[in-house]
């Protein structure tokens, strides 16, 4: 069998509710599938293949498009729980009855709404970048919707949205930037504008309660690890100790000189953090 990276697993296909659904599998043969959900507008390839590889080394890793995103066919669901149930119909698809959930940003909006819907499909919960439920706002940077409405998003732009304004944080988006191109066969579409508005909407339905705020966390109770940089402008740093603090069984990580996109920015030592707290027996120990 041949052994596949992120830049040369095949793109394969299953059916759920009708419509065909995009997805790469990768990385060791057993062991706990690692199920990842990116961030708004993203799809497969807009993942680090330092951080996809780094963590396929010690367990399958599966990369999703979902309905309507990248080359999956369908319709964009406009809420997190829609995106949720089509992720659980395409485990169900593939016969995968557990997984390990990382999701980042909008991602980990999804992964919410998912391991609150269905607790028994997940194992261990990763959320990165993200926030809960009608989540804090204050501190989003004075550009972000506008840079991140442009119709085709820069390297200028990635800069501004995911990395610190600094020295080291512009050197590692650059560096990102090119990692995140390295996939030249095969690679995916990007979203349509009715797929960016579908989210865009999702993120609206995001930012609105529903009752008491962040009670539904004390109803996650699978071992999370939540994780992001010192300045998120996206989604500011503050929601990620939210999380932390309401979640029962929450650790947070916090990384210096970086912002939003963190994971790319300290692609190794992310790695070794989160293969920790999935392969450890016991977590967080």
């Amino acid at each position: 069998m041949p052994t596949y990276v992120h830049t040369t697993a095949p793109t394969r296909y299953t059916e759920v509710n009708g419509d065909r659904y995009a997805y790469r599998r990768f990385g060791a043969e057993t062991g706990t599938p690692l199920l990842m959900l990116p961030h708004f507008r993203a799809g497969m390839d807009h993942w680090d293949p330092l951080v996809t590889d780094g963590l396929a080394e010690n367990r399958p890793v599966i990369l999703l498009d979902n309905a309507g995103v990248g080359n999956s066919g369908g319709r964009t669901p406009e809420s997190a729980e829609g995106f949720a149930a089509n992720a659980v119909a395409f485990l169900r698809a593939l016969g995968i009855r557990e997984v390990d959930l990382l999701g980042f940003s909008v991602g980990g909006y999804v992964s919410q709404a998912l391991v609150l819907a269905h607790p028994e499909l997940v194992r261990r919960l990763v959320l990165v970048g993200t926030r809960p439920r009608s989540g804090e706002t204050a501190g989003v940077g004075e550009r972000v919707a506008e840079v991140a409405a442009h119709e085709v998003l820069t390297e200028e732009d990635y800069l501004y949205l995911f990395f610190d304004d600094s020295p080291g944080g512009r050197r590692a988006g650059r560096e990102f930037w090119a990692r995140r191109h390295e996939r030249t066969v095969d690679a995916d579409a990007e979203s349509g504008p009715e797929s960016v508005r579908a989210q865009q909407a999702l993120r609206a339905d995001w930012n609105t309660a529903r009752g008491e705020r962040f009670t539904e966390l004390r109803r996650i109770t699978r071992p999370t690890l939540v994780v992001n940089g010192r300045n998120d402008i996206m989604v500011p740093t503050v929601n990620s100790w939210i999380l932390a603090q309401h979640i029962p069984h929450a650790q947070l990580v916090v990384y210096p000189d970086s912002g939003h996109g963190a994971l790319f920015q300290y692609p190794r030592l992310f790695c070794a953090h989160v293969a920790r707290f999935l392969d450890s027996e016991v977590p967080f120990t």
